[in-house]
């Protein structure tokens, strides 16, 4: 992939931009995104830690998001990503 930007926003939290979605880390762990295509935001289903849950939260700041399993989030790290 080119074209990335890696951003740490707060303590074990980072944004990873790339051409088609910005996606949100905790700690090494993708768990939710923002689609620059359609202009919607993503977070996981599955059920992290309550420090992962408060990172989600803090990054969506109240932005309703469509849940989706984690494998969505783990596939859009690869190059055939959705």
């Amino acid at each position: 992939m080119t074209n990335l930007s890696v951003k740490p926003i707060a303590s074990n939290m980072t944004l990873l931009e790339t051409p088609a979605h910005i996606v949100l880390f905790s700690y090494a762990t993708p768990v939710a995104s923002f689609d620059k295509a359609t202009y919607s935001f993503n977070r996981t289903a599955k059920k992290w830690s309550k420090t992962t849950t408060r990172h989600i939260n803090k990054w969506l700041d109240g932005v309703k998001a469509v849940e989706h399993p984690q494998n969505y989030f783990d596939n859009l790290l690869n190059p055939e990503g959705v």
